[in-house]
């Protein structure tokens, strides 16, 4: 009789396993991880250099993937990204509107992530790659329903040291720039890997690579002569106020006297502190987006609280309101109010927010959340540029949310503008990271145009930015307050103004030109093998 005995299980099938389980998952966590690095490379994280590893590791995850994993990978990377940058998008009206837009962003990162791995196996592919997420950041800035623009990659560098690309080539050339150089340390890191392991590394490739990591670092060291906060036009001393609201939230809107009584007031102080020689005396002055939401045409105590604090500081003042005509929608306007005379000139916000001043879909919408019907009656868009000639000095007007598009502030800098303004409303917020992350916009539209930016915020955080992207005065959230400083006028233009959408237009056919050599390849390489296999039967 014999006895078998049944040898014992080795450990190294479970360690194999375990290596595949890891393999399996290595790249959707990759995936994800740069969509979050991405995040974190925003305001008000000083962490705009995470952007650089961040594409380095999307590198790394789509190279070489097929398309539909790359959309996959994509779709991670996106949510990863947009799920916390966007979050304060549900401060007041729920996670469903959040959850939508995040969803709606991620899909254009998607897809510009499955071009990528598309265009990975070509020579040169860091180029191609960057140019294909400026692609996809330009398809999201218009459409749907004129396109949502927040979060494009320059939007996180005002700290970094491509920030002067943003007078070069505007914001595409600066997202293009951050992306290009992390495709390229991961590229460089893949050569050098490649070299330790066989020994060979071509020059070609190596040099591509190299570029790549390099080339963006001195363009932007190149582009700094470019950043110039010195006063062409001479200086103008400003003052924004921030009148503060009573409460957080959308429900501020039911003390809409309470915030134009809080505007009036603090000027009023303004006026009294400069009487007393504890402030100087503005050449004008800013109030915020909202800071009137009682159309001062069609309400006379509106107008009378308006007409004593403009009287009392004695200067020109631009007043946020909400027009209310009998018919038609109402009109989110910056009015050039003038001590003594009255309103003067008007400004109607071009870039109205979907979901936020109109509801696209109504009836659709409010099927999946009724906070729809807080917005009652639509707002709808202005058709002119807005420039008010304030006590001599010609300023552009860029509403709030039109400070994320590219044409808002080019457009009132092709027509004269010699600094910018950004009246904005963030209260709806609350304490998110929004104001910091709008802010930052801001910051790079200075740089990118070379021009003084002062933005006044209902609720914080109001600033004074210089043309080099600098913010030399800014107030605390949430504390009513003034800011009164001298700024440069400026009246060149940047290559970036004077180009316009050619930077971008330019890398949208880089990113089609590519593409196009993928897609010839593959049908190349289909028909190479549908032959092999013909002649092998």
């Amino acid at each position: 009789m014999s006895t078998t005995i049944a040898p014992v299980d080795s450990p190294r099938p479970a360690s194999g396993a375990a290596r595949s389980l890891a393999g399996r998952f290595a790249r959707p966590a990759a995936a994800a991880l740069s969509g979050v690095l991405l995040f974190l490379s925003f305001p008000p994280r000083p962490l705009w250099w995470l952007a650089v590893p961040a594409f380095a590791l999307l590198g790394w995850t789509l190279r070489g993937r097929r398309t539909r994993a790359a959309l996959g990978l994509g779709l991670l990377t996106g949510l990863g990204f947009m799920l916390p940058l966007l979050v304060w998008t549900g401060e007041e009206v729920g996670p469903v509107p959040w959850l939508a837009l995040a969803f709606a962003e991620a899909l254009f990162v998607a897809a510009a992530c499955t071009g990528i791995s598309a265009v990975s196996r070509l020579p040169g592919w860091p180029l191609w790659g960057a140019a294909l997420w400026i692609a996809g950041e330009a398809a999201r800035a218009r459409v749907p329903f004129g396109g949502f623009p927040w979060g494009k990659i320059a939007f996180g560098q005002a700290d970094g040291v491509f920030l002067p690309l943003a007078a070069a080539g505007g914001t595409p050339l600066l997202g293009f720039a951050v992306a290009l150089c992390g495709f390229g340390l991961y590229e460089t890191l893949r050569r050098a890997v490649a070299f330790r392991r066989t020994g060979t590394l071509p020059r070609a490739a190596a040099a591509v690579a190299l570029l790549s990591l390099l080339l963006p670092l001195a363009g932007a060291l190149a582009a700094r002569p470019l950043v110039d906060d010195s006063a062409e036009d001479g200086t103008a001393t400003v003052a924004a106020i921030q009148g503060n609201v009573p409460r957080l939230g959308l429900d501020f809107n039911a003390q809409r006297r309470a915030v134009l009584d809080n505007h009036a007031r603090r000027t009023e102080q303004l006026a009294a502190d400069v009487a007393a020689g504890r402030e100087p005396r503005p050449d004008f002055v800013l109030w915020p987006e909202n800071s009137s939401d009682l159309d001062p045409y069609r309400n006379a105590d509106a107008r009378l609280v308006i007409d004593r604090a403009v009287d009392a500081i004695g200067v020109p003042t631009v007043v946020g309101a909400v027009l209310t005509p009998d018919t038609g929608p109402l009109r989110n306007t910056l009015i050039e109010w003038e001590p003594g005379r009255g309103p003067v000139d008007t400004y109607d916000k071009r870039h109205v927010q979907p979901f936020g001043e109109y509801i696209p879909m109504r009836s659709f919408v409010r099927i999946f959340n009724s906070d729809v019907d807080r917005v009652r009656r639509d707002f709808g868009p202005g058709d002119e540029v807005g420039v008010f000639d304030l006590a001599g000095t010609r300023v552009g007007l860029v509403t709030c949310f039109e400070a994320a598009f590219d044409d808002a502030a080019r457009d009132t800098v092709t027509h004269g503008a010699q600094m910018i303004s950004v009246p904005s409303n963030n209260a709806t917020f609350g304490r998110s990271e929004m104001t910091y992350q709008q802010l930052a916009m801001s910051r790079v539209r200075a740089v990118e145009h070379s021009r003084s930016v002062v933005v006044p915020v209902t609720s914080g955080v109001s600033a004074v930015i210089m043309p080099d992207g600098r913010i030399v005065r800014e107030t605390a959230m949430f504390t009513p307050d003034a800011l009164v400083a001298e700024v440069p006028l400026r009246s060149s233009q940047t290559p970036a103004t004077r180009l316009g959408v050619l930077p971008e237009a330019a890398l949208l056919l880089l990113a089609a030109g590519a593409l196009g050599k993928a897609a010839a390849d593959a049908v190349r390489d289909r028909r190479r093998r549908a032959a092999g296999a013909a002649e092998a039967s």
